[in-house]
């Protein structure tokens, strides 16, 4: 279905004036209770060595090896026994692996969840078992957390809109203020994540009067898939000449897709440790390692008093042609 940028210029137009109100974004966070001070506090944290639970998509894709990597070695060195739990991109499974960590009576919960909506039963669970929910990366749909009466206390992760927007100003930079763009975007929709970085994208590259969304395709977060999509895509829309992928694997598949192409050009989230060489134009990266040892710092900041912010968004590295991203910084 084609869809034009300038049929959605009231509707971003709104967008902007409500993140404006607000100062911020809204990531799927829904609405934490840090402000109101009703945090529990389970006896574990008071334990020598607090227990944190952690629960992880998978370790097939190296941003969460990454992040694995950041919430062991800072717990470690911040003296707390951290068990991680990897759900291999099944809701159901990572459900049944974090109510088996909550049997254990956990001091906290840090959790990444598989996807946005289905990650409200768990924040629901660990609600009712009295324990403290620290998201990271992926938001949890507000509509579903309040569906389930469930609440977190704080998000941690990437300034996503900023990527959306800062790969969509150097497409301008690149191509042209007025260039006819033709764009294509392998995403994922059932994430907020990547739903805010295509908003930054979209409303930022609607600067361009001759750009076109003309195809959104679901990548599923593997590059695997994405590969698959992005053929089919680049097959039933061959005037495509730019392409967004929102996520790190969304960019290696599209970019095995391309196969060298010249009349495409392929911008995204980085794909692991990928020069930066045409038809791949440039990315923005996020640091994961970083990401798990800073979920680790703010639990022990609350455990020892001080009140979490509700929402701690990050910023990322901009690579452009001849660069490549150092390992760990993927999208």
């Amino acid at each position: 279905m084609r869809r034009t940028i300038l049929g959605t210029a009231a509707a971003t137009a709104a967008m902007l004036l409500l993140a404006g109100c607000s100062g911020a974004i809204d990531t799927g966070t829904g609405t934490p209770d840090a402000s109101s001070g009703d945090i529990p506090r389970p006896a574990a944290c008071d334990a020598d060595s607090p227990f944190i639970a952690v629960s992880l998509p998978n370790l097939t894709n190296p941003y969460y090896v990454a992040m694995q990597t950041g919430f062991q070695e800072a717990g470690e060195e911040a003296g707390f026994e951290v068990q991680v739990q990897i759900a291999n991109d099944d809701d159901a499974q990572q459900l049944a692996q974090v109510e088996a960590m909550l049997q254990q009576e956990p001091c906290a919960l840090a959790l990444n969840a598989v996807k946005s909506g289905p990650g409200a039963a768990i924040v629901a669970a660990a609600n009712a078992a009295g324990v403290p929910v620290f998201t990271v990366n992926v938001g949890i749909d507000p509509d579903a957390l309040e569906a389930q009466g469930a609440s977190i206390v704080q998000y941690l992760g990437a300034d996503n809109y900023a990527g959306g927007e800062q790969m969509a100003e150097q497409v301008l930079a690149d191509m042209g203020e007025d260039a006819e763009l033709n764009i294509g975007f392998v995403t994922e929709p059932d994430e907020t994540p990547t739903v805010t970085r295509d908003q930054g994208f979209e409303d930022t590259i609607s600067a361009n009067p001759n750009a076109t969304i003309v195809a959104s395709v679901d990548g599923n977060v593997k590059p695997d898939d994405s590969l698959e999509a992005t053929t089919e895509m680049l097959s039933g829309n061959p005037d495509i000449n730019v392409i967004f992928a929102s996520t790190g694997p969304a960019t290696y598949g599209a970019l095995q897709a391309l196969a060298g192409r010249t009349d495409v050009a392929l911008y995204g989230f980085c794909a692991s440790e990928e020069p930066i060489v045409a038809p791949y134009a440039g990315c923005v990266a996020q640091e994961p390692e970083s990401y798990g040892a800073q979920v680790i710092e703010q639990i022990g900041a609350w455990i020892d008093g001080a009140e979490p912010e509700a929402e701690i968004l990050l910023p990322l590295k901009v690579f452009t042609a001849g660069e490549t991203p150092a390992p760990g910084e993927v999208g």
